[in-house]
């Protein structure tokens, strides 16, 4: 067994020990357990001059750092202390064979109800880097989220200097009213939920918002000709950011907790649920001046969003008092909010990520794939109930997100008990359309019906298949990016374009030397994207091959319980669709991988 390590559960940093697992890594540096203990409670904040009860893990916003090295074996017990049903999910966790502890509502498990508690148990494999992890359920994650710093083995380093520090940067979003309330109301009127008001730095909104107190603005202190890794996450609810650092060039050298041939740029961008490893080279004397990091919308719909900026401050030490509100400040240059004049810069550093493709870290890209499909990703409609007045494009309509022109519906029992159980029929159903039902010209005029169908639907795959997905965006009710997040495997980006995807001619074009590998990426808007992975996990996330003897890991007796949801929870799932007019009813598409022998 592994020595145990353990964790205070307030503590805003997790320290760190080591054992073996020789049995699991004969060759590789063995790894450790690490417990934590997750408490959900409200704590009472104050961003902006006003103050509210927020949902946080351990007080904190953001919650604390998990940190953890590569091979080692994470528990995470989760005590709800608040009135809404909980659960977490670890964004990027590969979760080998561990399916039950990725923690999407209803999907993988059910959620873990008020004074009970769910212990999440799982192993990083094979990654290492910045991943994190958020409430998945409503719109909970958006105070319920934290950073996971994974470590290199023991005695292994980077394939890059050693950084001098390394400080987790995590974008987010402040509602001066309670987000809950927010989504419940827009899923009420079919409407779009109103916008947050303002963003964050590490829980912060910065000096740009008014009634930001000084203390209200997240500060970095550095030394003059020092490296620093800093690790950014976009933990924003809807939202594409630019990021830049003012009179500083920033070098990518790591996404999605996979290393990449790294890169210098000016700014980037991040899409939600991504996380960029970047190395910030500080000047090699302290200048007379502060320098801003800032944050702002990539803005691509036609609808309602954050149009604000978030800045935090960058300071070199020392600086006396006296001396630092004389210096000047300096801003970054960042492209256009607006995505009509910003769409190719941001095509083109897009197509900088490249995996290392190195012996010691191949990129492993299915060369061949023998399941192929293509679904289309946007917008639509869906009718209103008898005798109510709705705020979709229409007083009778209500917006609606779909894959393929079905909607997501969530189900009461979760969907993996239900299949592992064999009780899967009236749960969800097998036959998620691996193509549109009837194909139209997706980026050009929208067609006369833009009415969705809702299901719970899935598709299943037999273990080890290579899988190809194009994702295209329409424009049926404006084109926009969309986020995309594949829960339990990681994915290559073989390619991507504008326009509607030529199955004859873009193929051709595909990287499938050294593509970046991912777990989430941005639909381009107007345009197409192309993934290809592997399907060889039995039990990740969204995509799913199931184990035996793992179901008693769900139900009553671990505070979980799938009897009936919530009246506060939403009847469909909301979609990963951006800031958009849109109430998404969408989830991701769900696949099933079975065992095959």
């Amino acid at each position: 067994m592994g020595h145990r390590s353990y964790i205070s559960p307030a503590s805003p940093m997790l320290f760190v020990c080591c054992c073996c697992l020789l049995w699991l890594f004969p060759i590789l540096a063995a790894g450790i357990t690490r417990h934590y203990k997750f408490d959900i409670n409200y704590t009472n904040l104050t961003r902006l001059c006003h103050t509210r009860s927020v949902i946080t893990v351990n007080g904190l916003l953001p919650g604390p750092r998990l940190i953890a090295r590569e091979g080692d074996r994470v528990i995470v017990k989760v005590v709800n202390h608040v009135s809404n049903n909980i659960s977490i999910h670890w964004h990027g966790i590969r979760q080998l064979t561990t399916g039950w502890s990725d923690g999407p509502a209803y999907i993988t498990q059910c959620p873990i109800q008020t004074g009970q508690s769910y212990t999440y148990n799982f192993t990083i494999t094979g990654q290492r880097g910045t991943l994190w992890y958020h409430a998945h359920i409503s719109w909970l994650r958006s105070s319920v989220y934290g950073p996971m710093v994974i470590l290199p083995r023991k005695n292994e380093s980077f394939p890059f200097p050693k950084p001098y520090k390394q400080i987790p940067i995590l974008f987010g979003e402040w509602f001066n009213v309670d987000p809950e309330a927010v989504i419940a109301q827009a899923l009420q009127t079919g409407g779009g939920p109103n916008v947050s008001n303002a963003y964050t730095i590490n829980g912060l909104p910065g000096p740009l918002y008014n009634c930001s107190s000084a203390s209200e603005t997240f500060k970095l202190k550095v030394k003059p000709g020092k490296t620093y890794m800093l690790r950014l996450v976009n933990a924003a609810l809807n939202d594409e950011l630019f990021f830049g650092i003012a009179n500083h060039s920033l070098t990518v050298v790591d996404a999605d907790a996979v290393y990449v041939k790294p890169f210098k740029t000016e700014w980037l961008l991040i899409t939600p649920g991504q996380t960029t490893n970047v190395l910030l080279k500080t000047k090699p004397h302290s200048p007379n001046a502060t320098f801003l990091m800032e944050a702002k919308p990539y803005f691509t719909g036609q609808g309602t969003f954050d149009n604000s900026t978030v800045a935090g401050i960058l300071e070199y030490a020392p600086v006396k008092k006296s001396t630092a509100a004389k210096l000047p400040v300096m801003k970054p240059t960042l492209p256009s909010i607006n995505g009509n004049f910003s769409t190719p810069q941001v095509a083109n550093f897009t197509a900088k990520f490249r995996s290392l493709a190195s012996p010691k870290f191949p990129a492993n890209v299915p060369q061949t794939v023998s399941r192929k499909f293509f679904f289309t990703v946007g917008l639509g409609t869906s009718p209103c109930p008898q005798n109510t007045t709705c705020q979709g494009p229409t007083n009778t309509t209500k917006f609606a997100a779909s894959i393929n022109n079905v909607s997501f519906a969530l189900p009461s029992v979760a969907m993996l008990q239900s299949y592992y159980a064999g009780n899967s029929i009236g749960v969800f159903s097998s036959d998620f359309p691996q193509n549109p039902a009837n194909p139209f010209n997706y980026t050009g005029p929208a067609p006369n019906n833009t009415n969705v169908g809702n299901g719970t639907k899935a598709l299943v795959l037999a273990f080890n298949t290579s899988v190809e997905v194009i994702l295209q965006d329409t424009s049926i009710l404006g084109a926009e990016s969309h986020p995309l997040h594949l829960h339990g495997f990681n994915f290559f980006v073989v390619g991507q374009g504008f326009g509607n995807y030529d199955q004859n001619k873009d193929p051709a074009k595909f990287n499938l030397v050294d593509p970046v590998e991912r777990n989430t990426v941005g639909v381009p808007a107007g345009g197409w994207v192309a993934i290809r992975f592997l399907a060889d996990n039995p039990g990740g996330g969204v995509v799913y091959a199931l184990p035996s003897g793992c179901a008693y890991e769900l139900g009553a007796e671990n505070g979980v319980d799938c009897n009936g949801r919530s009246s506060a929870e939403p009847e469909a799932a909301t979609a990963a669709g951006r800031s958009s007019p849109v109430l998404a009813t969408a989830l991701h598409f769900l696949l099933f991988p079975s065992v095959s022998s």
